[in-house]
C-alpha cells in the first residue's frame, strides 16, 4: 500500500517556500515522503489555444512552473534530511488542483498568500479556500515558527472539535513538546455606567460547567497520549482574539473547520477564520469528520 504524501503546494513565491519548509519538518517527523504540485492555471485558460507552441510566450509560461518546482526540490534536497521528494506541474486552478490531491494526503501544507495576493499581511483566497474544502488537514504556513513553543489547540467542546483535539495530541506527541488546551467563554459585560446588561446566571456555574466541558473534550485524547503533557488555559473572553494572542508563544495552532457557531457565507468558522487572518505561528485546520 502507498503510503500518504505530505503535499506542498508552490508557486515561487517566498510564502510557497516557507510552505515547503513546514512540509519537511512534517515529513521527518511522520516518516513519509513530500509531493510538490504546481497548479498551472495558464496551461488551462482559453486563450492558451491561441499562444504559440514554440514561441517565447509559451516557453515562458511552461518554463516558470518548472523552476518553481525545481527550486522546491532542490530546497527539500539543500536540508541535508532523508525525505523522499517528487514535484508535478498539473494543469487547473491552484484551489481545485489542491482539494483534488488532498483527496491522497496526510496533510496539505500552502502558503498563507501567493503571488495573486495584495502586498497585505492577510490571507490568500486559495489559502482560504483550500482550508474550508479539503479533504485532509491543511497546514497553512503562516508566522513565524518556534520549535521551543507549544502546540496550541482550540477547544470548543463540540462533536465537529473531536478531530482537531487529536490531531493537537499527535503533533504535540511527534515534536515532544507540551500541548496547551484553551477554551474560552463569555458571559454577561458591562458597555459602560448605567448600562449593565442583566446577569441571568451565576458566573462560578457557568465557569465550573466550562471547567467539565474543557476536561471531557481532553479525557480521551489524554488516555491515548499519555506522555503528552496538557495544560488547560479557561479564560472568559472572546475565543478568537484568546487564541490570536496566544499563537504569539505557540509553534502550532490547531483548530476545527466550525465550531458551535458557524456564520452564514463563511467557509470556515469565525474563529478559524480570525486565526487564518492574525496567527503569529502556522496553523492546521483540520476538517470535521
Amino acid at each position: 500500500m502507498t503510503m500518504q504524501p505530505i503535499v506542498v503546494g508552490v508557486d515561487g513565491s517566498p510564502t510557497g517556500l516557507h510552505a515547503v519548509d513546514l512540509a519537511v519538518r512534517e515529513a521527518e517527523l511522520r516518516t513519509r515522503p513530500i509531493r510538490v504540485v504546481y497548479a498551472n492555471t495558464w496551461a488551462s485558460h482559453p486563450a492558451w489555444v491561441d499562444v504559440a507552441p514554440s514561441g517565447l510566450v509559451a516557453e515562458r509560461l511552461t518554463s516558470q512552473p518548472r523552476q518553481a518546482l525545481d527550486q522546491a526540490l532542490a530546497r527539500i534536497a539543500a536540508t541535508g534530511h532523508d525525505v523522499p521528494a517528487t514535484g508535478e506541474v498539473l494543469v487547473g486552478n491552484p484551489t481545485a488542483v489542491l482539494v483534488h490531491e488532498s483527496q491522497w494526503a496526510a496533510l496539505l501544507v500552502v502558503g498563507h498568500r501567493g503571488h495573486g495576493g495584495l502586498p497585505l499581511p492577510g490571507l490568500g483566497s486559495v489559502a482560504r479556500q483550500v482550508a474550508a474544502h479539503a479533504l485532509c488537514p491543511v497546514l497553512v504556513a503562516r508566522g513565524t515558527l518556534d520549535a521551543t513553543g507549544e502546540v496550541l489547540i482550540g477547544v470548543d467542546g463540540s462533536p465537529g472539535n473531536d478531530a482537531a483535539v487529536g490531531f493537537a495530541f499527535e503533533e504535540a506527541a511527534l515534536r515532544r513538546t507540551q500541548l496547551l488546551a484553551l477554551h474560552a467563554w463569555t458571559g454577561p459585560i458591562s458597555t459602560g455606567p448605567g448600562d449593565m446588561l442583566p446577569l441571568v446566571y451565576d458566573l462560578a456555574d457557568v465557569a465550573a460547567e466550562e471547567t467539565r466541558v474543557l476536561a471531557e473534550a481532553l479525557a480521551g485524547w489524554q488516555a491515548k497520549y499519555p506522555d503528552v503533557t496538557v495544560h488547560r488555559r479557561l479564560v472568559r473572553a472572546h475565543a478568537a482574539r484568546a487564541l490570536v494572542e496566544a499563537t504569539g508563544r505557540a509553534q502550532l495552532v490547531v483548530v476545527g473547520t466550525h465550531g458551535h457557531r458557524a456564520v452564514a457565507g463563511w467557509l470556515v468558522g469565525s474563529v478559524t477564520h480570525a486565526l487564518l487572518h492574525q496567527a503569529g505561528c502556522p496553523i492546521v485546520v483540520v476538517r470535521q469528520g
